[in-house]
């Protein structure tokens, strides 16, 4: 049985990208007669606001995408992540990282802008942790790592080259995106990820993780990006591509819809529909590999 979810980062307006993310998640659960939930990956504080969080739940509503379960916020989630913390602590799995923000400017960039998706070379491997005042990494082992992607097909990633051991615990308190995002989608039964291909690489440290938390793995979907009809990436257009912006230029839900399901493959043209709708003829085999583009007159 299929559970599936939606786990955005409330920093702003959900996007078609999103959306579409949203949709095909949700699809993707109801055609086979499984479950959906929407969880708010909050652990990131200063940028994260439980105002955006309700905006994007009503948002998600609005397209007919409603939580099975009662929405887990991951800022109210510390004592699970500290526990996880601790058992891969006992593993010797753990060690304490005194990098700068400096030091990592100097290392390649990973296609997301967190520390914790960066590549990291394994340089304060020798140090034990001493307390939670300090920066936490995992000791990532070496071999490579290979699934099936519903989207992509086959694919295999060596995360100790392409991310390095990753950050799972900031010196600031704050708990980083790989320990989180892991820990919660074991807890919650997770099943099935849905996510955009930005995320596809990080794919291969996050099973390692999953493994020394001793949890089963997910299979993945990673989706071709949203882009602009420029090709440029949504980003900052965010806002002007969320649905009250689309409302307000005469766009109703019902064809933001028929837009979204034609590109995943449900429909043959675009045309106004409801979520439900789509259904029958939601099928991975089907979703496109490639970018998205948005119709210029949206834009």
């Amino acid at each position: 049985m299929i559970l599936g979810r939606f786990a955005p980062s409330p920093t702003g307006i959900l996007h078609l990208g999103n959306l579409r993310t949203a949709l095909a998640s949700w699809l993707s659960a109801r055609a086979a007669g499984g479950t959906w939930i929407i969880r708010m990956e909050d652990v990131d504080g200063p940028r994260c606001r439980r105002d955006f969080g309700e905006a994007q739940l009503r948002d998600l509503a609005a397209l007919g995408l409603e939580s099975d379960q009662p929405v887990i916020w991951q800022s109210e989630r510390d004592a699970a992540y500290r526990e996880a913390l601790a058992a891969l602590h006992a593993a010797g799995r753990l060690y304490a990282c005194i990098c700068t923000r400096k030091d990592l400017q100097l290392l390649a960039s990973a296609p997301h802008a967190e520390d914790s998706l960066r590549p990291y070379p394994g340089r304060c491997r020798a140090r034990a942790w001493e307390g939670w005042d300090q920066a936490l990494r995992l000791r990532l082992p070496e071999g490579t790592v290979a699934w099936e992607d519903r989207v992509l097909g086959s694919q295999v990633d060596d995360p100790a080259r392409l991310t390095g051991d990753p950050l799972l615990f900031r010196r600031d308190g704050c708990f980083a995106y790989h320990l989180a995002v892991v820990v919660d989608d074991g807890a919650q039964g997770v099943t099935e990820v849905v996510r955009g291909a930005d995320l596809r690489p990080v794919t291969a440290t996050q099973i390692r993780l999953q493994e020394a938390l001793g949890q089963p793995r997910p299979a993945y979907a990673h989706l071709g990006l949203v882009v602009a009809p420029d090709g440029s990436r949504l980003g900052k257009r965010a806002g002007a591509l969320g649905l009250e912006a689309l409302a307000a230029k005469g766009v109703p839900v019902t064809e933001v819809l028929g837009w979204l399901g034609e590109s995943l493959g449900c429909l043959d043209r675009p045309r106004a529909c409801t979520a439900a709708e789509l259904i029958g003829s939601f099928d991975w085999a089907r979703v496109p590999t490639g970018e998205v583009r948005v119709p210029g007159a949206w834009t």
